[in-house]
C-alpha cells in the first residue's frame, strides 16, 4: 500500500453501502467517518464506523444530499477523502468539484467523467464517436414534450423514455401506445425531477426480449484501463435489477471479449479513473449484436459478484486509484473463476403487488456460511420508513459453477429472517428455481411475466395454526397456584356442550381459525403439527417467518369491523396501500367522479402510486393533503357509490407505474 495512502475516510451515505464501506477501510487501517440524519441515529453503519457526525433531519434534502453539511463534516473530523457510496450525491459532478475545491480527494471519478457520462445525451454521442454501438435514439438535449413524441412516433413504438440525467429504473416508462406518449412523458418528467432535480428525457427504441449485460472496468490515473468481465443484470422488475451474476451464460470468450474491449474504449472516452460500469443491452437472440445503453460512474450495487469471481476487493481498489496508485495488474492477468449471484433483499410486499413496506426490524437472521456473503446495513430494532432506499441487504453466493451457486442462494435465501418489515425474500427464493432461471433462458421480461405466480397471495392454513398455537400459549396460566376456570382456554361453557377455542385472525382478508393440530411455542420459534407434517416458524410479536416468507397475522374484531362498515352508510374507504407521503390530491368533498378515476397520488421511497376510484361515487369525505404522512391502511378518502353502482369491497385501486422502487432523492438505482 503506498505511503500517501488516507489516514481518515468519510463515508457520505447509509445503509449496506457504508457497512461495506466501512468494512474495506478497517482491513486497510484506515480511520471511517459515518455521518447520519436523525432518522439514522442508532443506524448499523453508525455504530460501526470509528466516529460518527450527525449531519441532519430526517429528510434526506436537508441531511445526505447535503453538500455543505457534509464537506462540513469532513472538515471537523479531519478527513482527507470521501466516498460517496452508491445513491445520494455518488455521481453529482458538483458534489465531486465541491469535494476537490475543499481539499477532499473524491473516490470516484473527476467531474467532468461524471457530468458527461451522467448526461445519457451527451453519453451515447461521445462513446459513438469511439467506436461503441449505441442503441438508436433520439439525439439532442432538451426536447420538448411535443418534439419527443415526434422522435418517438419516428422511432416506431415500443420505445422507452429515460430520464438523461438518471438511471437504474427510475422515471423510465415503456410506451406501446402511441397515444399514451403525452400522459407518459408527464409522468416520467415528474418523477425524474423528483428523483434526480432534472427532468430532461430522452426516447430509444425498445428491444423485446432484451439481456442487460454490464461490464466492469477500473481505471488509474496514469492511463491504466482494464475490465473485469461482465455482469448479468437481466432479471428485473419495472427496469430494476434484483438478481445478477458473473459471469453471464450468454456470452463466448470471443464475445466477452469484444464487448469488454468496448467498455475500455467507452472508460477512455471520457477520461475515466476508478471503478464503473459500462451497460449494454443485448438481443437475447443475437449476443454480438449489443448496444451501450449507459455508464455508471460509481461503484454498483451488483460489485460483490464480481469480487468473488476475480479475487479482487473494488473498494480497496477504489481507494488505491484515488490515493494515486497505478493499476498493479494488466488485463491478461485478470482471470474469472467460478460463478457469483447476488439477490436484492428489499422492503417491499410482493403478496400486493411489489408495494413498499415498512416498521421496525423485530427479529433478524443473515446467512452465512461457505460460499455465501451477505451486505446489510440491518440490525434488530432498525427502523425502516418511507424515506430511503427499499433495498436492506443483499444475499450473494458463490461456487465452483453455475448450479452450486443458485442452490447455495436459493438455500441462504431460506434462512433469511426479517420479521417486523415485509421483504421479498421468499420471492427470490422461488424466481431463483424457476426453470428458466435455472436454465439460464433469461430476459428483461421474465421476472413481470411469471411474477403473479411467484409471489405468496394465499396464505398457508399452517401460518393460522402457528398465530392460533401463540395465542393459546399466551392465554394458558402460569404457575402452581389457583387458576380460574374461566381464563383458561378449553372451550368449556357453563351447561353446554364444550367448544374448542377459535381465533379471528386476519393477514389479508379475515379468518376465523380453531387450532386442531399438535404445537410448540418458544420465545422465537413455533412449530405446529398439521395432517402429520410438522411446520416450523420464526416469530416476534405478531410476525411468523418461514423460507424467507414473513406474514403479520393480526387480531381481527368482526363486530367493530361491522360496525365501521354500518357507520360509513356503504361508503369506501380508500386506504393507503403502503407507508409514505401524499404527493398530488386531484379531488375536493363533493366531487363526483367516475370508475377508475385518479383520486391522489401517494409517494413511497420515491416511486409513484395512483390511488383510483374502484367505482363511480361521489368523495365524501378527504383526510389528506399534499404533503400529508401516511401509514399502511390509514383512511384517505370516503367514496359513496352512486345509486346505480354496483358496490364493491372496500379498497383502492392502486395503479402502479411501470417504474422501478426508488431509492434514496437523487439516487441512479438501488441498482
Amino acid at each position: 500500500m503506498t505511503d500517501q495512502m488516507f489516514e481518515t475516510v468519510l463515508v457520505a451515505n447509509r445503509g449496506e453501502i457504508a457497512v461495506r464501506v466501512i468494512r474495506t477501510l478497517r482491513s486497510m487501517g484506515v480511520r471511517s467517518v459515518a455521518v447520519y440524519s436523525d432518522a439514522d441515529a442508532d443506524a448499523r453503519h453508525v455504530r460501526e464506523a470509528d466516529t460518527a457526525v450527525r449531519i441532519g433531519p430526517a429528510a434526506a434534502s436537508e441531511s445526505y444530499l447535503s453538500v455543505e453539511r457534509l464537506l462540513a463534516a469532513a472538515a471537523r473530523t479531519g478527513a482527507q477523502a470521501v466516498h460517496p457510496g452508491y445513491g445520494f450525491l455518488a455521481e453529482n459532478a458538483g458534489f465531486a468539484r465541491a469535494c476537490e475545491e475543499a481539499g477532499l480527494v473524491f473516490i470516484g471519478p473527476g467531474a467532468e467523467a461524471i457530468s458527461l457520462m451522467g448526461d445519457k445525451i451527451r453519453a451515447k454521442e461521445t462513446v459513438k464517436a469511439a467506436g461503441v454501438p449505441v442503441v438508436p435514439g433520439s439525439s439532442g438535449s432538451g426536447l420538448t414534450d411535443g418534439r419527443l413524441a415526434d422522435a418517438a412516433r419516428e422511432i416506431g413504438m415500443p420505445v422507452l423514455l429515460k430520464p438523461s440525467a438518471g438511471g437504474g429504473g427510475k422515471g423510465m416508462r415503456l410506451v406501446r401506445d402511441a397515444e399514451r406518449l403525452a400522459e407518459e412523458i408527464a409522468a416520467a418528467r415528474r418523477e425524474a425531477r423528483a428523483s434526480f432535480g432534472d427532468d430532461t428525457l430522452l426516447v430509444e427504441r425498445w428491444i423485446d426480449r432484451p439481456r442487460h449485460i454490464e461490464i466492469q472496468v477500473l481505471a488509474d490515473g496514469h492511463g491504466g484501463v482494464v475490465h473485469l468481465g461482465e455482469r448479468e443484470c437481466s432479471l428485473q422488475r419495472r427496469h430494476q435489477k434484483i438478481i445478477e451474476e458473473a459471469p453471464s451464460v450468454l456470452l463466448d470468450e470471443e464475445t466477452r471479449a469484444a464487448m469488454g474491449e468496448a467498455a475500455v474504449q467507452a472508460a477512455r472516452s471520457c477520461g475515466y479513473r476508478g471503478a464503473g460500469t459500462v451497460e449494454f443491452i443485448v438481443p437475447g437472440d443475437d449476443p454480438s449484436s449489443y448496444y451501450f445503453m449507459e455508464m455508471n460512474t460509481r461503484l454498483q450495487v451488483e460489485h460483490p459478484v464480481t469480487e468473488l469471481v476475480t479475487g479482487l476487493d473494488l473498494v480497496e481498489w477504489q481507494l488505491r486509484v484515488a490515493a494515486g496508485e497505478r493499476l498493479g495488474f494488466a488485463q491478461e492477468d485478470v482471470r474469472l473463476t467460478g460463478h457469483a449471484v447476488e439477490a436484492r433483499i428489499c422492503a417491499e410486499d410482493p403478496a400486493r403487488g411489489f408495494l413498499p413496506s415498512g416498521g421496525t426490524v423485530l427479529r433478524l437472521r443473515e446467512p452465512r456460511g461457505e460460499g455465501v456473503r451477505t451486505d446489510s446495513g440491518l440490525s434488530e430494532g432498525t427502523e425502516v420508513g418511507s424515506l430511503y432506499d427499499p433495498m436492506l441487504s443483499k444475499v450473494i453466493a458463490y461456487g465452483p459453477d453455475r448450479a452450486t451457486a443458485l442452490r447455495r442462494l436459493r438455500a441462504a435465501l431460506a434462512e433469511t429472517v426479517t420479521l417486523g418489515v415485509q421483504t421479498n425474500a421468499g420471492f427470490l427464493r422461488r424466481l431463483l428455481a424457476h426453470p428458466a432461471v435455472v436454465a439460464g433462458d433469461l430476459d428483461t421480461g421474465l421476472v413481470e411475466r411469471e411474477a403473479d405466480g411467484l409471489a405468496a397471495v394465499d396464505v398457508p392454513e399452517e401460518v393460522y395454526e402457528a398465530a392460533a398455537a401463540v395465542r393459546l400459549e399466551a392465554l394458558r396460566p402460569r404457575g402452581d397456584g389457583w387458576t380460574d376456570p374461566f381464563s383458561v382456554p378449553d372451550g368449556w361453557r357453563l351447561g353446554g356442550t364444550p367448544r374448542p377455542a377459535s381465533f379471528h385472525l386476519r393477514v389479508t382478508d379475515p379468518v376465523e381459525h380453531t387450532p386442531r393440530g399438535a404445537r410448540s411455542v418458544t420465545e422465537d420459534r413455533v412449530s405446529v403439527t398439521l395432517d402429520g407434517v410438522r411446520h416450523t416458524f420464526h416469530r416476534a410479536a405478531d410476525w411468523l417467518g418461514r423460507d424467507g416468507d414473513a406474514w403479520h397475522v393480526r387480531d381481527h374484531d368482526p363486530v367493530a369491523a361491522s360496525l365501521n362498515r354500518a357507520a360509513r352508510s356503504g361508503a369506501d374507504s380508500l386506504t393507503a396501500p403502503m407507508p409514505g407521503t401524499v404527493t398530488v390530491v386531484k379531488v375536493a368533498v363533493g366531487d363526483e367522479v367516475a370508475a377508475g378515476q385518479s383520486l391522489l397520488v401517494v409517494e413511497a421511497m420515491k416511486m409513484e402510486h395512483v390511488i383510483s376510484a374502484p367505482h363511480a361515487g361521489t368523495v365524501t369525505e378527504l383526510d389528506v393533503a399534499p404533503g400529508t404522512t401516511v401509514a399502511m391502511d390509514q383512511v384517505l378518502a370516503v367514496l359513496a357509490p352512486v345509486e346505480t353502482a354496483v358496490e364493491t369491497p372496500a379498497e383502492a385501486a392502486v395503479e402502479t407505474p411501470a417504474e422501478a422502487p426508488a431509492g434514496s432523492p437523487a439516487e441512479k438505482e438501488t441498482a
